[in-house]
């Protein structure tokens, strides 16, 4: 087979990958969003392709801007997900009863962001720091009590701090491996900063339920790698660290969260759980190539179901807005070429999107309040992944029979009692 254009070496293996996952066409970067003076700039779009390796089954995309880039000042913080606050809070009490966490232990946690997490280690008592290299998302990190290194991590920001003294008894990662064009050195990092008989934890969406679930909008150019559990337990390895756990976890439309402990470290054998999870990925053809080819036409057709949706909304003369401005809806946008004539605007709690535009699409971002100043008839749900919790805060759009709607991994609709525009 000849290589498709764009191909490249594999983060992990250095595999030429060749085989095609999904082909999203032209995106720009998705947390990139466009101040209003910049509106009538040129915005820079680059290839949204991603690939499997063949050699080692690791889903994966090209870089094509540096992450210093994307990372350095970043759009998205954690803690305006009520839901996904709960699920970090919930992790620190598991973890402290599973692991005997105290005062004398030392819990570290990679690509913090706001803060969401540690802040509930600190409440416990159990000391912890941040490392991540937003500095504006830090800084908000910092002014709720976490203690936070602003710096990317890998191999030699962990042999500074490892070296200092501040290696980890619990060194955790949710969904920041994705995020990283050196996957290797990343890995590497961990490795190092776990101290005899430390615990990694690394959260992931499952690329099993990416590809089930029609979840397309999960692949962007800030996400540089998709994994399932085959390939993280052959990267992790390779790096000294050997998996003993993992859970599934219903984060991100489907994810794994992957417990692992230094190679030499004895005392932790693989669970059953463990075990279960390897023969169904097996059992699910994650180790055969051709079980990837029918993921893009599962894609293609949820792209025609969202244009018929919202083309058939308008010319009945609905008004249509949208609800948040995550990465991933700039994905879905982008690739379906949504956008003012299809959603007129879109709203998001996070007063740093608030008057500016999405990405691409340059649909522009208001504060929540405009939903009920405008009332619209269809609010189509950006982060599919919290509909629950949006269509609660939604609810009272049923007082003028508003229908919410989100489009993957399906088209699902709420509330459908749309009175026709006059």
């Amino acid at each position: 087979m000849s290589a498709p254009i764009g191909s490249f070496p594999c983060r992990f293996c250095g595999t030429q990958v060749r085989h095609s996952l999904v082909d999203l066409g032209m995106s720009p970067l998705c947390e990139s969003y466009v101040a209003a003076a910049d509106y009538a700039k040129m915005e820079p779009f680059y290839p949204l392709h991603a690939f499997v390796c063949h050699n080692c089954f690791l889903a994966q995309v090209d870089e094509f801007v540096p992450a210093e880039h994307i990372f350095s000042e970043y759009a998205y913080f954690s803690s305006f997900a009520d839901s996904w606050v709960a699920h970090a809070r919930q992790y620190c009490h598991d973890m402290q009863a599973r692991f005997g966490l105290g005062a004398q232990s030392q819990v570290v946690e990679v690509g913090s962001n706001d803060g969401y997490l540690l802040q509930h280690f600190v409440e416990m008592g159990v000391p912890c720091y941040g490392i991540e290299p937003a500095a504006n998302v830090a800084q908000t990190a910092t002014g709720k009590g976490v203690p936070t290194e602003v710096a990317f991590f890998g191999a030699d920001t962990a042999r500074r701090l490892a070296g200092a003294g501040r290696g980890a008894d619990l060194i955790l990662g949710k969904n920041v491996m994705a995020q990283v064009p050196d996957l290797n050195d990343f890995v590497a990092g961990l490795k190092i900063m776990m101290r005899p008989g430390a615990v990694m934890t690394i959260e992931f969406p499952h690329l099993l339920a990416t590809m089930e679930g029609n979840q397309f909008d999960q692949v962007y150019h800030e996400h540089y790698c998709y994994f399932s559990l085959t390939a993280a337990k052959r990267i992790f390895a390779h790096h000294g660290i050997t998996l003993f756990d993992v859970e599934e976890l219903p984060t991100h439309g489907g994810s794994l969260r992957v417990f692992g402990c230094r190679s030499e470290d004895e005392g932790r054998p693989a669970t059953a759980r463990l075990r279960a999870f390897e023969e169904r990925e097996t059992a699910a053809g994650l180790g055969r190539i051709e079980t990837y080819a029918a993921f893009a036409e599962q894609v293609r057709e949820t792209k025609r179901a969202a244009l018929a949706f919202l083309i058939e909304a308008n010319r009945a003369g609905k008004q249509v807005a949208a609800y948040g401005a995550p990465g991933k809806g700039n994905t879905f946008l982008n690739y379906c070429g949504i956008k003012t004539d299809l959603i007129a605007y879109t709203v998001d709690r996070n007063p740093y999107k608030q008057g500016r535009f999405l990405p691409g699409s340059r649909i522009p971002v208001f504060a929540p309040e405009k939903i009920a100043e405008t009332r619209p008839d269809v609010i189509v749900v950006l982060p599919w992944n919290f509909f629950g919790e949006i269509s609660q805060q939604l609810s009272y759009t049923a007082d003028w029979g508003a229908e919410i709607v989100r489009f993957v991994p399906e088209v699902e609709t709420l509330n459908a009692r749309l009175p026709k525009r006059a």
